[in-house]
């Protein structure tokens, strides 16, 4: 691994675990290694690695997520493989996010003191509820409903569900309730097809 991407790597991990603002400079130097040339041969700025760090788990996070979903047809089984990906193959992802999602660490940290790095991760949030809602749309006819819900409802669940497992994860690293939360929203799911 590069310099660069070794310095994006031990950020990721940093970000993950005290946030972008309470990491410094200098935590990233002694994580990655290097010094000040070293971080600033390859960076303009910390916020200039936000982006990048931001990319690379947006990378992440499709890879772990959307594995095996171009295989599935029916909707339903498809939000439920991506809940199970979601769980076992990215919440659970240790050696890049050892604090958990980034985007909810971002989100929550940067909401007020940083509004224009907060929209940069909002836009990940409405491209996955986007998602959802299309591979939702896609597998009913406009005049069906999923068990009397529309499909902008179920998004709606499906979504604050995740992030609510995803939270409660972070906080109590407890793998019993990360289960039960994925496994109510696939619950939930199944339930849909009556």
């Amino acid at each position: 691994m590069n310099l660069k991407n070794t310095i994006v790597h031990e950020s990721l991990k940093l970000f993950s675990l005290n946030g972008f603002i309470s990491t410094s400079i200098q935590d990233i130097l002694s994580a990655a290694g290097t010094s000040k040339g070293g971080f600033y041969n390859h960076f303009a700025s910390k916020e200039d690695l936000f982006f990048q760090v931001l990319n690379e788990a947006r990378r992440i996070w499709r890879e772990r997520n959307l594995q095996g979903l171009d295989k599935i047809d029916d909707p339903i089984s498809k939000i439920e493989q991506l809940l199970l990906n979601y769980k076992e193959s990215y919440l659970l992802d240790s050696e890049n996010f050892p604090g958990g999602c980034i985007f909810i660490m971002f989100a929550v940290e940067l909401g007020d003191s940083r509004p224009h790095l907060s929209r940069e991760v909002q836009k990940g949030f409405v491209g996955l509820k986007t998602m959802l809602k299309r591979i939702l749309d896609n597998g009913q006819s406009p005049a069906m409903q999923y068990s009397g819900n529309d499909t902008a409802t179920v998004t709606e669940i499906i979504f604050n569900g995740m992030l609510g497992a995803s939270v409660n994860f972070s906080v109590d690293r407890s793998y019993e309730a990360l289960d039960k939360s994925i496994n109510s929203l696939i619950d939930y799911l199944n339930k849909l097809r009556d």
